[in-house]
C-alpha cells in the first residue's frame, strides 16, 4: 500500500512541476510578446490561469498526503494521549472527513454545472478546469483514509509517536 502512495506522491510532484514549468513558460513569452512585439496572444492568461488552479488542488492534495498543511497544535499536544485529546483528534479527523465530501460533492455538481459553458480564449468546457475540484478530493480522502487508520491503530496499539504508525504497512499479513 505505501507503494502505492509513494507513486502517487511522485506522480502529483511531477504533473504539478511540469504544470509550473507551462505556466511559467507561457507568462514569459506573453510578457515578451508584448512588450517587444506589441501584441500577445488572446489564450495565454487564460491557459496561465486553469494552470494555477490545477497546480494549487494538486498541491493541496499533495501536502496533506504529507501532513503540511497549517494547524494549530498547541491544545493537541497538551492532551496528546489523554482522553479529551482522543476525542479532539477524532473531531478533527470527522471535521476532515466533512471537508472533502464538500469539496466532492460541490465540485461534482459545479463541473456537471458548466459543460455547457466554453472558455472564450481556449474555447474548451469549463468543466475541464472543475473537474479538478472532485479529482482533488478523491485524493485527500485516500490519504486521509489512510491518516485515519493511522490514528486508530496509534489509540489501539497505544504506540506514544503516530509518525511511527505510518510507516507500517496499512494492511499487514497478521
Amino acid at each position: 500500500m505505501e507503494a502505492i502512495f509513494k507513486f502517487l506522491r511522485k506522480f502529483l510532484f511531477g504533473i504539478s512541476v511540469a504544470a509550473m514549468l507551462v505556466m511559467l513558460t507561457i507568462i514569459f513569452a506573453q510578457v515578451v510578446t508584448r512588450y517587444i512585439f506589441g501584441f500577445s496572444f488572446e489564450w495565454t492568461e487564460e491557459l496561465a490561469r486553469f494552470l494555477f488552479v490545477w497546480v494549487v488542488f494538486l498541491g493541496s492534495a499533495l501536502i496533506m498526503g504529507e501532513d503540511g498543511h497549517l494547524a494549530v497544535e498547541l491544545l493537541p499536544r497538551l492532551l496528546k494521549d489523554k482522553t479529551p485529546g482522543i476525542l479532539l483528534s477524532l473531531f478533527i479527523n470527522a471535521c476532515g472527513y466533512v471537508f472533502i465530501f464538500l469539496l466532492i460533492i460541490q465540485g461534482w455538481k459545479m463541473t456537471t454545472t458548466m459543460t455547457f459553458q466554453t472558455s472564450p480564449g481556449l474555447g474548451i468546457s469549463m468543466s475541464y478546469v472543475y473537474a479538478i475540484m472532485p479529482v482533488s478530493g478523491i485524493l485527500m480522502l485516500m490519504y486521509h483514509v489512510k491518516d485515519t487508520i493511522s490514528i486508530f491503530r496509534h489509540f489501539t496499539h497505544g504506540r506514544s509517536d503516530p509518525k511511527t504508525v505510518d510507516q507500517q504497512p496499512i494492511i499487514s499479513a497478521d
